[in-house]
């Protein structure tokens, strides 16, 4: 039996920085799926708080998943942008479920956050992963990496209301698109359609009023954004034919989220490195047999990020000096 097995939902949920589990050099391994929006958010957040060389990672390939799941390419030049499994050379990730627990019956999903120590799985829920980075290597980051110590994607003060959009949003949208898209149906369809509609109309009116900073709370980029970046980035691209979710675009339908992800994705260093269309669009049009048989990857939109802008540029600069003026006076 491993010394830290699943939970009785085949959900690892153990803690790094907890006394079984110390920060250290070179002792954790995460495998992602860059076609994944919940592993996307634990990339973002390796990426932007400049965990690479604490967290190597080994990445999936976007199809096929029938005969055994996710697999492992045979080289990294096999399919660009996934690589072996550089711990054991396995051939599918639950290779390394079974690894971790012999008796495991679960789902074998990304993210897995490996413990090489230990030889088992840390953890594997997305918010869990993320939460962890958000701070636990800081004691590792140089002194003088101040930026990325103090990048906090949880903060205390916001934590509220954080929490308070994660209770809508993650359901009804980060979730909600695969209910409507996977519904068996048509009034689960109906349902679940609106429901993620609704949701973008109320983070649409919420940019609308926000006052300061570009950011979905103000000049702090936060945990939402990241949640909510892996969600819309794939909306046009894949979501809306491949979902059948066609009552709008982000682009055509959502100025302020459509300006909003375009910052995050030109604007924020190493958003756009995460990013692989190729693997987004040909991991959800190959491997849905019931939802695209003939598994033909749709072409468009084109591009799949439209440009940030001399407008966008001079929106983004009169944000950033609003907030400026308005810190000033608190």
């Amino acid at each position: 039996m491993p010394d830290h097995p699943p939970n009785d939902n085949g959900s690892w949920r153990h803690q790094l920085g907890s006394p079984d589990f110390p920060p250290e050099p070179d002792r954790y391994h995460l495998y992602v799926g860059l076609f994944c929006p919940f592993a996307h958010r634990v990339l973002l957040t390796r990426e932007l708080k400049g965990l690479q060389q604490f967290l190597p990672m080994s990445i999936v390939k976007p199809y096929p998943k029938e005969d055994g799941g996710w697999r492992f390419p045979d080289t990294d030049e096999e399919y660009p942008g996934s690589t072996v499994d550089h711990l054991f050379h396995s051939k599918f990730l639950h290779d390394l479920y079974f690894k971790s627990d012999s008796k495991y019956g679960g789902k074998y999903s990304v993210p897995v956050l490996w413990d090489k120590k230990t030889n088992q799985i840390v953890n594997n829920e997305s918010e869990d992963i993320m939460r962890m980075l958000n701070t636990v290597f800081n004691d590792l980051l140089s002194p003088k990496d101040t930026a990325r110590r103090e990048l906090h994607f949880y903060p205390q003060d916001l934590r509220a209301q954080i929490d308070e959009i994660n209770s809508w949003m993650m359901p009804n949208l980060n979730s909600g698109v695969y209910r409507a898209g996977f519904a068996t149906t048509q009034e689960s369809y109906d349902e679940n359609c609106r429901t993620v509609f609704a949701t973008l109309d109320r983070l649409e009116s919420h940019l609308s009023n926000q006052a300061k900073g570009v950011y979905i709370l103000g000049s702090h980029i936060t945990e939402i954004d990241l949640k909510l970046y892996t969600t819309l980035v794939r909306f046009d691209a894949i979501y809306q034919q491949h979902f059948k979710l066609m009552i709008g675009s982000i682009r055509h339908n959502y100025p302020h989220l459509h300006r909003w992800l375009k910052y995050m994705y030109w604007k924020v260093p190493g958003v756009k490195e995460t990013t692989d269309f190729k693997h987004i669009k040909e991991n959800y049009s190959k491997s849905h047999a019931d939802v695209n048989p003939r598994a033909i990857t749709p072409l468009g939109p084109e591009p799949n990020i439209e440009e940030w802008t001399e407008e966008d540029e001079q929106w983004r600069r009169g944000r950033l000096q609003e907030s400026e003026s308005l810190r000033g006076h608190m």
